[in-house]
């Protein structure tokens, strides 16, 4: 299991991430969530598995340690959001295109891409997004 955050932790990009901006970064998530339409469970999935009791504290604003593959994480579905508010002009473009089916991912969903667990995963997403916003 990776290590808690404590103490600054490295995020994408090599910026250190304080516990009170990994609280944010969770905050901003399940806005995402909710934007998304996921249910806790798939939701939990993209976080890396927190426990059920652990990601219900975070879910009411009662953030302690957060692991440091969340951090990561988090980073990559902040950069999967602001990807897709860059690339469509109504927001609520952006989210659907979670769930629709997608070439780039063999036919499936970035969202079931996401699903798949691995953190790599997410961060496939984002740089498929980044590569298509790269063109501009």
């Amino acid at each position: 299991m990776p290590p808690a955050l404590t103490a600054p932790q490295r995020a994408p990009g090599g910026r250190s991430v304080t516990p009170a901006e990994a609280a944010a970064m969770l905050r901003a998530a399940f806005n995402l969530f909710d934007r998304w339409q996921l249910s806790d469970v798939q939701s939990r999935v993209l976080l890396g598995q927190p426990s059920a009791a652990t990601y219900a504290r975070w879910k009411q604003g009662r953030v302690g340690a957060v692991p440091g593959d969340t951090v990561w994480r988090l980073g990559d579905l902040m950069g999967i959001h602001k990807a897709l508010r860059y690339m469509f002009t109504d927001p609520a473009r952006g989210y659907a295109w979670v769930h629709r089916p997608n070439q780039a991912f063999g036919g499936r969903s970035a969202l079931d891409r996401m699903l798949a667990g691995a953190p790599n995963d997410l961060s496939a997403v984002r740089a498929y997004l980044d590569a298509e916003r790269a063109g501009w």
